[in-house]
């Protein structure tokens, strides 16, 4: 592991200076809390590449990352405004071709018409680095998603309502290679729900999930092909017990291409989540999914991903709190079916996760936490084999 360069040590000594006098500040409104944060990140394989690479003289880096922002909470009669604006500065020890500013800005007003009516109305930006996961380059490549979206609900009797909403999500890629990744995606849905007394809620809803690429041709003939997706799917919210509660939106799905039809595909298609809590201070979360995928990938743009994951929290204490994950993901690509049809053309990744929370006070908080990843790649698909490890520490204080 690299050293720590001064200038970055006096950022961290700053922000556990601004911590410990965190106790001795009051917020500033009731409505508006601003908050900075600051963190630091060392990762031995940055870019995930494969370990028989030749040519790469360094894999690992360090990164800065300082944050600030304010949340937003304001009730407005009936309904409530909430938002959130933050603003960061990401710079890397070695790779400093990398460094940007990321933004993130959110906002959601929940709304309320009498008695029967209610839904949200919002929408986010965010500019953040692509992840290297499935594009291995030192060259910066800024990813944009810009989100806009409705949703109403219809509480025509008191056991029953009637709900619908879109969402349109449009992405845009900085570096020219990835700029065929440049898509809008448009979710539409309606469906109608039972309201138990005991609070679960179980319905059907039936919904049209349509992308499109801006630039669909690559330079190499290869062609990213937009879709229409339809589903039917069963929507609960169960809530089994006082310490099990289970989520779960799956159903049937068919999927069509616009011109290559036939990677036309159907079947079942979903998430389960299921939170347990058989203690009051260890609570566990169980996820299972078969969902399509984009893939940001100059070989291939999607990708059928069937996998789990399980994450456990332990409140040691009332300031301390750890946690720890495990995630495995198996990805099938269609793309290239037809031109190997013998060849297997999937890919593995597992992941896990180790951390410790600490809050020295209500508006503060210290965490430290280390990753592993390994992914079993594809050569047809060139989605390389990688391990990658790394430790992160990160503080912030709301005012």
């Amino acid at each position: 592991m690299s050293s720590i360069p001064p200038s970055r040590l006096r950022l961290l000594s700053a922000a556990v200076a601004l911590l410990a006098c965190a106790c001795a500040r009051a917020e500033i409104s009731d409505t508006i809390h601003p908050y900075v944060a600051i963190g630091y990140t060392y990762d031995d394989n940055l870019l995930r590449l494969p370990d028989n690479i030749t040519g790469v003289t360094q894999r690992s880096d360090t990164i800065t990352q300082a944050q600030a922002g304010l949340i937003v909470d304001r009730p407005i009669g009936r309904q409530r405004l909430t938002g959130s604006a933050k603003v960061s500065r990401v710079t890397f020890n070695h790779y400093d071709e990398l460094d940007y500013n990321g933004k993130d800005f959110r906002g959601d007003l929940a709304w309320q018409l009498g008695n029967r009516f209610s839904g949200n109305l919002g929408g986010n930006y965010q500019q953040t680095l692509t992840p290297f996961t499935d594009f291995h380059t030192s060259d910066r490549n800024l990813r944009v998603q810009r989100q806009a979206y409705f949703n109403g609900a219809w509480r025509f009797h008191p056991s029953w309502q009637l709900r619908g909403g879109q969402t349109r999500t449009r992405f845009e890629y900085e570096l020219l290679a990835q700029s065929v990744n440049n898509r809008e995606e448009t979710l539409s849905e309606f469906g109608f729900d039972y309201l138990a007394p005991s609070g679960s809620r179980i319905g059907l809803v039936a919904r049209r999930f349509e992308g499109e690429y801006v630039n669909p041709l690559l330079s190499s003939g290869i062609r990213r092909d937009g879709y229409t997706q339809d589903e039917l799917k069963a929507n609960v919210n169960w809530q089994f017990s006082a310490v099990t509660q289970v989520q779960v939106l799956a159903g049937y799905v068919r999927r069509n291409y616009e011109v290559f039809s036939n990677r036309d595909s159907s079947g079942p298609n979903g998430r389960v989540t299921v939170r347990w809590a058989p203690l009051n201070k260890v609570k566990f979360t169980v996820d299972g999914w078969r969902n399509f995928a984009a893939v940001e990938s100059a070989i291939v743009s999607n990708s059928l991903n069937t996998g789990g994951s399980v994450a456990a929290t332990w409140s040691i204490s009332s300031k301390l709190q750890a946690n720890a994950s495990l995630r495995r993901e198996r990805r099938e690509f269609e793309e290239l079916r037809t031109a190997v049809n013998d060849r297997d053309l999937t890919d593995r990744t597992r992941g896990a996760t180790l951390g410790l929370t600490y809050a020295p006070t209500l508006s503060s908080q210290l965490s430290l936490s280390g990753f592993r990843d390994n992914r079993d790649g594809n050569s047809v698909l060139r989605t390389s084999s990688y391990r990658a490890k790394g430790l992160s520490f990160n503080a912030s204080v709301q005012f």
